[in-house]
């Protein structure tokens, strides 16, 4: 909704500068989306009077003209051909600017002194539409009467501001200047009045010359009408043009520009029909019949459902209730006598017509809110006013007006101790009761209940009159409370959300950078990742209602939409790419549903580039201590289809399986369309939660020496270091301290289908420097144990 602050000022007098005024009607529930300062790039352009031209001495093209630009002449070298003496014109003065930035200097043209520009339409931003007797190709010669050196903006009638409003549905009242007119008197605390509407009905009475039937009341709940005789079709007054594009309304002519002006201004929609054109001067509101035909005022034929609202004559449908008239009842220039028409319809029916029409309109956009039923008479009234003061008609005697279902105004229990306890503030009775007399709301202390009005449907209950008060009393004025008692509560992060956001950082900290991907997927994914017919991925949740086939199921696993990731940033030149997702997979307990699916939190890494398989395992060890975890390990995978075997390793806390890391499948990175290796793990966060241990262990400096042994044994290749390093530490003993690996090595020295590997070995006592026999002792143990159970023999 489009403001003019100047036609506000009929209403209630702010004096606050646009973005002040911006500010508190944002502030105090009217959400201003912006402001525009009309004419804002055009600066020191005035209008002036041509009082002589004479030739250039040396240019034949060229004219000097002397021109009264108000605080005195001026001199101006021009080259248009349609001016003359006296002639009013728009003049750019040196040091001013016009639209698009252009910036105007005085200076020379062939040796003559010129102080200043005339201006074309063009040059002022403005067009033949807007101003139909100027001229395109030359200087725009002024109507009227201005006085030299008035502002041009005045004259175009850019000394406005327009403030844009983001009005919610429930608001209906200000979809209009008057019901944002009373919103801004009530936050500015300023006096607000709708000046008195009289009508002087000059013509013939109404009386026998229409008649109005409303045949479906609980879709249209009021309908009025009034007669126009001797209507005469013509340009608005510029005022009224002005104001209407201002508001973001091409003027058309005099009718329905008055109708459109009335919307804006009462929020009630209108329409006009030629009354000649209406078969037996009669109205009926009914239900179209199915499959009726009608041609709207665009030009289209639509055709109807029964469903739909119709205004119709007696022969015929001539208008789609609350959306659009038709073209076979059109105001037209020969047109000399029109019924106004001003009604209520329902919302829902005009929203659901709209749409199935596919004719969405300024009407059908403010009937579909909810309109109030009481605002009909004093629309159409003002329309009538506007009709006698432009001329533009003979308003005939009375009204029609047809109102079986009359709306009631909703009484509300008042509380000011419930309101205050609800708002954890201490307002005064007589400040929430000077608020809701801003706001028109009637209070009876008698009975403790205030009465709505009825273009407020947005009341319904004490909570409602809560926020009344709260946004007019100034949400800076309520002190920031904790809540009392057991509701109180410190808000923080759960102990699992504290450790995903640590999984995050440890991401991000390891160079991954975090995606999004959508959590529905196609069917066909499970074949791109080689999972069996038979794989508990393929029972997945089927959407009732999907997009298409490539969103049609919920998913089961996050690594094809990682791996899309993968190829998508590949193909668009990304040289290297690491990432990583905390999101969700979804897990039905029985097919078909039952009871909701499981949502199992899911942490997928994906990389490729410049990285192997030791990229990926390192970020997944910097995960395990930062969460805290040392009782893990990664065992060889080679029976997972979509990882290639010997390339993937499981993950295992505390011996239970949390995930599978390792390089993507050949066949998989073909079926995606991969051209380059891929790395991927998808790791269950709900076990990560469950072992992390984030409180910091504290561990006393060693006082005593090390010891270090290094040792060197052969052993067959399907041999796990993994498996050398537990024997290693469970037959060390409380002495031991570490061991680290140093050395892997098949050659010509190490028999076939053996490998060396060679670790060194830390021990360590926390009460005494170790003596070689304790430390032989342990070695021997070791060398033993790994030859009876390892089948491992000693280099030397």
């Amino acid at each position: 909704m489009k403001l003019p602050l100047k036609w506000l000022k009929d209403y209630t007098d702010i004096n606050a500068s646009p973005k002040e005024y911006a500010d508190a009607l944002t502030l105090s529930g009217s959400k201003v989306e912006g402001f525009e300062v009309l004419g804002a790039e055009i600066d020191r352009v005035v209008v002036g009077r041509i009082l002589s031209i004479e030739k250039h001495p040396d240019a034949d093209r060229l004219l000097v003209a002397q021109v009264d630009a108000g605080s005195g002449t001026i001199q101006i070298v021009t080259g248009a051909s349609n001016i003359q003496v006296n002639d009013l014109i728009p003049i750019a003065l040196d040091g001013s600017s016009l639209p698009g930035g252009k910036k105007i200097k005085k200076g020379k043209l062939r040796g003559v002194e010129s102080e200043g520009m005339m201006c074309s339409i063009a040059e002022l931003g403005v067009t033949k539409e807007e101003f139909p007797n100027a001229v395109e190709d030359g200087i725009f010669i002024l109507e009227g009467d201005p006085a030299p050196g008035t502002d041009i903006k005045e004259y175009l009638g850019l000394n406005d501001t327009v403030v844009e409003f983001e009005i919610t549905s429930n608001r209906p009242d200000c979809f209009s200047i008057i019901g944002l007119a009373r919103e801004s008197a009530a936050t500015f605390k300023t006096p607000f009045s709708i000046p008195a509407v009289t009508v002087k009905e000059q013509g013939g009475s109404v009386e026998g010359r229409v008649s109005v039937e409303i045949k479906a009341p609980d879709l249209c709940p009021r309908y009025a009408a009034r007669i126009v005789e001797n209507v005469r079709v013509e340009p608005s007054p510029r005022w009224m043009q002005e104001r209407l594009k201002a508001a973001g309304v091409r003027p058309i002519n005099n009718i329905v520009d008055i109708t459109n002006y009335v919307m804006l201004e009462y929020g009630q929609p209108m329409h006009a029909f030629d009354l000649e054109n209406l078969k037996g001067h009669s109205i009926i509101v009914r239900n179209a019949e199915q499959g009726e035909k009608m041609r709207t005022l665009d030009g289209q034929d639509r055709e109807l459902e029964a469903s739909m609202l119709v205004i119709a004559d007696a022969e015929r449908a001539v208008a789609v209730a609350g959306v659009m008239g038709g073209e076979n009842s059109e105001i037209t220039p020969d047109t000399k006598t029109i019924l106004f028409e001003s009604a209520n319809f329902n919302g829902i029916s005009v929203r659901l017509t709209a749409k199935r029409l596919g004719l969405r309109t300024e009407a059908s956009g403010r009937f579909e809110k909810g309109l109030d039923p009481e605002n009909v008479i004093s629309a159409i009234n003002r329309a009538a006013q506007l009709v006698e003061e432009l001329g533009a008609g003979t308003v005939c005697k009375g009204i029609i007006d047809c109102y079986p279902v009359k709306a009631e105004k909703r009484k509300i229990t008042f509380d000011p101790g419930s309101i205050n306890k609800l708002l954890g503030t201490d307002i005064s009775d007589d400040t929430m009761k000077e608020i809701f007399k801003r706001l028109e709301i009637d209070v009876d202390d008698a009975s403790a209940m205030v009465t709505a009005p009825t273009f407020r449907p947005d009341l319904e209950c004490e909570a409602d009159l809560a926020e009344e008060v709260a946004r007019f009393y100034d949400y800076n004025n309520i002190k920031a409370t904790l809540l009392e008692g057991k509701a109180a509560t410190v808000g923080g992060k759960t102990p699992a959300q504290k450790i995903v956001d640590i999984i995050g950082r440890t991401m991000q900290s390891c160079g991954l950078s975090e995606i999004y991907t959508y959590s529905f997927t196609s069917p066909k994914v499970f074949d791109m990742i080689n999972a069996p017919k038979d794989s508990e991925l393929r029972r997945a949740v089927v959407i009732s209602n999907p997009l298409g086939e490539d969103y049609s199921i919920m998913r089961t696993t996050t690594l094809p939409e990682m791996l899309k990731v993968l190829v998508t940033n590949y193909n668009r030149r990304v040289e290297e790419a690491k990432l990583f997702e905390i999101s969700y997979v979804y897990l039905p307990k029985s097919l078909p549903l039952t009871e909701l699916p499981e949502e199992k939190p899911v942490l997928t890494l994906g990389m490729y580039g410049n990285v192997d398989f030791y990229d990926l395992s390192g970020a997944i060890e910097e995960l395990m201590s930062a969460l805290g975890i040392k009782k893990y390990s990664l065992e060889p995978v080679k029976d997972d289809t979509a990882f290639h075997p010997g390339r993937a390793a499981r993950l295992m806390i505390r011996n239970k399986s949390c995930g599978i890391l390792g390089e993507i499948h050949p066949s998989v990175a073909e079926n995606f369309d991969a051209a380059q290796r891929n790395y991927a793990a998808v790791i269950d966060i709900e076990p990560l939660v469950r072992n992390a241990s984030l409180k910091p262990e504290y561990t006393q400096l060693p006082k005593f020496p090390a010891v270090s042994r290094d040792i060197a044994v052969l052993v067959d290749d399907e041999i796990l270091v993994r498996q050398i390093e537990n024997l290693i530490s469970s037959k060390a003993g409380r002495i031991f301290e570490g061991v680290k690996l140093f050395d892997v090595y098949k050659g010509k020295q190490v028999p076939e289908g053996k490998k060396s590997i060679a670790y060194n070995i830390t021990f360590r006592a926390s009460d005494r420097t170790l003596t070689d026999e304790e430390v032989n002792k342990a070695m021997d143990d070791i060398i033993k144990e790994l030859s009876d159970k390892l089948g491992a023999q000693l280099r030397v």
